[in-house]
This record gives C-alpha cells, sequence and structure tokens, in this order.
C-alpha cells in the first residue's frame, strides 16, 4: 500500500486560540502505489489541497494517522519518520510549478532535485534525455534561462523537474490549469501513458470534470471536509447526488444524454470521450 488515512483529522487554529477550522474530518483511505489514476474534485474550500498536502508530509494530521509507504506520520511531530525517503517516492506537482524555477539555466532546474536525492551523474544524465523525450522539451532549451521561455515551456520544465528522479506516486495540483488547450493534452498525456506504460499511480485534484472523465479510473469527492465519495466516475453520475456535492456533468455525459433523450439510444456513460462517442454512434449507424 503506497498511502493510507486512518480516521485522519485537520484543523487549523486561527489567529484567536478559540478560531477552529476544521480542513479534514474522520478520512479513510486506501490507494495503491501502482496503477491507479485518481482525480480528488469538489468545490473550492472543500479540503482536497489539504488532503493531497498530507500525501507526501507536506502537512501532518492532527487527528488519526496517514501511512505513506509503511511510515507512519501523526501529531507527534517529534515521532515522524525523516520527510526526504518519502518525498523521492511521491512527486508533488504544484498548482503552478514553474513559480519554483531559479537556476541559471534549465538543465540544473531538472537535475536540482534527482541531484539532492543522490542520483550519480549518469542516472541524472539519462533521467534528463528521458524526460525531455517524453515531455518534447527541445535539447537546445536546455542552455536556455528558465525565465525566458513561454508559459507552456515553464511548466514542462518544471515537471521535468519531477518526473527526472521516478516517483513511484505523482500528485498533481491543478496541473492544466492557466494552459492552452493544446499544451494542456500534450501534458495530461504524458502522465496518462506514465500511468499506462510504467503503472504508477497519479493523483490529481482538477475542477475541470471533461478531465476528470476521460483520464481518472477513480474518484474521491470532498465535501465540507469530508470525503464523501470514493468509486468510479460512471457510477457517480449515474444519478443526481453528484448536484449534491456541487458538481457539473462532464460535456461527453451532457451529450450522451441529449442523444439518448432526442433518438432514443441507450448509449452507456462508459464512452468517456467525444471520440469515443463518434466511433460508438458510426457503428450503430452501420449495423442499424
Amino acid at each position: 500500500m503506497g498511502i493510507s488515512f486512518k480516521e485522519v483529522g485537520h484543523k487549523y487554529r486561527g489567529v484567536k486560540r478559540k478560531d477552529i477550522t476544521i480542513a479534514l474530518d474522520n478520512i479513510n483511505l486506501d490507494i495503491s502505489d501502482k496503477d491507479e489514476f485518481i482525480a480528488v474534485i469538489g468545490k473550492t474550500g472543500s479540503g482536497k489541497s489539504t488532503l493531497i498536502s498530507h500525501m507526501n508530509g507536506l502537512l501532518l494530521p492532527t487527528e488519526g494517522k496517514v501511512v505513506l509507504f509503511d511510515k507512519e506520520f501523526t501529531k507527534r511531530k517529534n515521532h515522524n519518520p525523516k520527510l526526504k525517503p518519502i518525498r523521492k517516492r511521491i512527486g508533488f506537482v504544484f498548482q503552478f510549478p514553474e513559480y519554483q524555477l531559479f537556476e541559471e539555466n534549465v538543465y540544473k532546474d531538472i537535475i536540482f532535485a534527482p541531484k539532492n536525492f543522490g542520483f550519480s551523474q549518469e542516472e541524472i544524465k539519462e533521467n534528463v534525455i528521458n524526460v525531455c523525450e517524453l515531455l518534447n522539451i527541445d535539447k537546445e532549451l536546455l542552455k536556455k534561462s528558465p525565465f525566458n521561455l513561454s508559459g507552456g515551456q515553464m511548466r514542462k520544465v518544471a515537471i521535468a523537474g519531477i518526473l527526472a528522479y521516478n516517483p513511484d506516486i505523482l500528485i498533481l495540483d491543478e496541473p492544466t490549469r492557466g494552459l492552452d488547450p493544446k499544451t494542456m493534452e500534450e501534458i495530461m498525456e504524458v502522465f496518462y501513458n506514465i500511468h499506462k506504460n510504467m503503472h504508477k499511480t497519479i493523483i490529481m485534484i482538477t475542477h475541470d470534470m471533461d478531465i476528470m472523465y476521460k483520464y481518472a479510473t477513480r474518484v474521491l469527492v470532498m465535501k465540507d471536509a469530508r470525503l464523501v465519495y470514493d468509486g468510479s466516475k460512471e457510477d457517480l453520475f449515474k444519478t443526481e447526488s453528484y448536484k449534491d456535492y456541487h458538481l457539473e456533468k462532464p460535456e461527453i455525459l451532457s451529450m450522451i444524454d441529449y442523444l439518448n433523450q432526442r433518438l432514443g439510444l441507450k448509449i452507456p456513460y462508459t464512452i468517456h470521450t467525444k471520440e469515443e462517442l463518434l466511433s460508438y454512434l458510426m457503428e450503430v449507424r452501420l449495423n442499424g
């Protein structure tokens, strides 16, 4: 088991001692270190960011315990394991990771984390080549200052710095926020291919229901600091309960609902993209 939450709670104290905000309330959750693509969704303030911040030790629980690769974390700070080995295995891609770029050139930024995690020079060079190919980062960019790149290129470089030390689990906080559609699709396909071909677990916060429905294999819904749904994306939208969680239906499902109602079809919710829907309709027409 990669990540486990046992009755986890987290409270933030305000300026006054009596002012307390409950950010997580009795969370029980198990996540494998392989073959999961999880979307964490819910309205702003529901507890999503606090939840994932516990997944690599950015925050410690104020109640219960979090277990990360068999290392137990509780509110007793002096008794908790060292975080460096955990963060080597659980990579965290922040919402705007390009804000963390600081080196004089792209190459130094990409190698910063693997160098600090003790990778050899040979491993670092090989990993840089691999992640640049994966993210379609031109080798000529390695010599440039990261601050002279476009927004999309900066995002790719920042992600490359995480992928270069090859963590077992990747946590993504709104990975497509602020990107143009082309770069958004490129980056999501990279993460999907890493999940599919390397069997890594991806955990992604997103407000984009279309991205969630296209890529996720499991959905966690947060509402008012509680985990109110843990299951498949198809089952989530089969009833009206998703409205209670303040969620919008993905566009593809609205299209399916319309076609089913107007044309009397029975298109299943297991269709996740417009391309899949078009193929389904062509098949229905050919067999019709």
